[in-house]
């Protein structure tokens, strides 16, 4: 029985950060950042451009599920919504695999210090602080195990993941 992580949380959580310690750490893994799926120049986001998202990342799920080398199959993306979720599950063959619904979240002072740190490293752009707030307060009414990041190292986050997941 293959892992799956689906790890969801606003931008400035850390899913990257843990997502990659999580490859690192678990055996036979793999890894998919939903925003690679966004790495467009125009950004456009339409029915059709997310369309076509979904269509890529359930795509590539879908092989890793079926490849015999990886055990564990690590997916993190916004997801901000149950639906976002329920359509990317629902698009997915899990054939008996274990899914673990996990949801990063942290204080907002911390998510601010963070989206700031990053804005200032030319990373992100200062629109993202709005809109991550915004998101934040949505993942409490999700389907997932919360675990807040604010006062712990990723490999501290990474080990509970790991061993309560």
């Amino acid at each position: 029985m293959k892992q799956i992580y689906l790890i969801g949380g606003p931008m400035g959580v850390g899913k990257t950060t843990i997502c990659q310690i999580m490859k690192s750490k678990l055996e036979s893994s793999v890894y998919l950042d939903g925003d690679w799926c966004w790495n467009m120049n125009p950004f456009i986001v339409n029915e059709e451009t997310k369309k076509m998202v979904f269509d890529n990342i359930t795509h590539v799920l879908n092989n890793y599920l079926e490849c015999s080398v990886f055990e564990n199959v690590i997916f993190s993306w916004v997801m901000h919504e149950q639906s976002i979720i329920n359509e990317i599950l629902a698009r997915l063959n899990i054939n008996g695999h274990k899914v673990h619904n996990i949801s990063l979240i942290c204080g907002s002072m911390i998510l601010v210090k963070r989206l700031e740190k990053d804005i200032n490293a030319g990373l992100r752009k200062f629109d993202v602080i709005e809109g991550s707030l915004q998101r934040l307060k949505m993942y409490q009414c999700l389907d997932t195990i919360k675990v807040d990041t604010t006062n712990r190292s990723p490999n501290e986050i990474v080990k509970y993941l790991i061993e309560k997941c």
